[in-house]
């Protein structure tokens, strides 16, 4: 279990992304790139008083449009200068650090009619949003402290496949612990009998598209186990 340190300190780096999300959300436009929001991103963590990252140097991986379903690693990933357009998905996923501290938040936006939108109109959007706020809600019912990575892994991927959706995670996991170093990660992934209580803090980010569908959605947050062995979010 994390100390209160440990959480009132992750916590702040976490509502730094948050709060990131919520501005970035009214500050792109139709014109705006990868990079551009990348740059918003960054610009706003910084601001917040989060110059760090732990991913590699990428403080905020932003893929859009022709590369809404790619799965890359922070260390390989370059921003295109892909405009956004009147209609598209946005995936921006955050990690902001200040020392040992971690924030890891990922969020997919809808545009329609060049605004970013909450209650989307199109129904591969709708659907997508739905089924990972779904499947979030099921994961904090089901989870125990002495829940297996590889249990979470096989849930998670069963409830993708019959529900009609595709991982696309390029490692097949579906997140991982939250460590002091990057290096120390513990994936939620096949064969890892690690327990989830064993570790102080971890995320859940299902990447998924449709199958047939043409846009990757992924939802991210940060768990821990409090002294009664429930499941909380940061």
């Amino acid at each position: 279990m994390p100390t209160e340190l440990q959480i009132a300190e992750h916590r702040k780096a976490q509502q730094a992304a948050k709060l990131a999300m919520v501005y970035l959300t009214g500050a792109i436009s139709a014109d705006d790139t990868e990079q551009s929001i990348a740059r918003k991103a960054h610009e706003f963590l910084c601001d917040a008083g989060y110059q760090e990252t732990w991913y590699y140097q990428c403080p905020a991986l932003v893929l859009l449009g022709s590369r809404s379903c790619v799965s890359i690693s922070g260390r390989d990933y370059q921003a295109s200068t892909e405009t956004v357009g009147s209609s598209n998905l946005i995936t921006i996923d955050l990690s902001p650090a200040r020392s040992e501290y971690w924030g890891d938040y990922a969020r997919s936006l809808v545009v329609e009619d060049g605004k970013v939108i909450e209650q989307p109109k199109q129904l591969e959007f709708k659907n997508g949003l739905h089924f990972l706020q779904q499947l979030h809600q099921q994961m904090l019912r089901l989870v125990k402290p002495s829940t297996t990575f590889d249990q979470l892994f096989e849930w998670a991927n069963v409830r993708i496949r019959e529900s009609g959706f595709v991982n696309l995670d390029y490692r097949g996991n579906v997140g991982h612990s939250i460590a002091a170093s990057r290096d120390h990660r513990q994936f939620i992934e096949a064969r890892n009998c690690a327990r989830l209580g064993d570790v102080p803090f971890f995320s859940f980010e299902p990447f998924v598209r449709l199958k047939g569908g043409r846009w990757g959605f992924k939802h991210e947050d940060i768990f821990f186990f409090n002294q009664d062995g429930q499941l909380q979010s940061l």
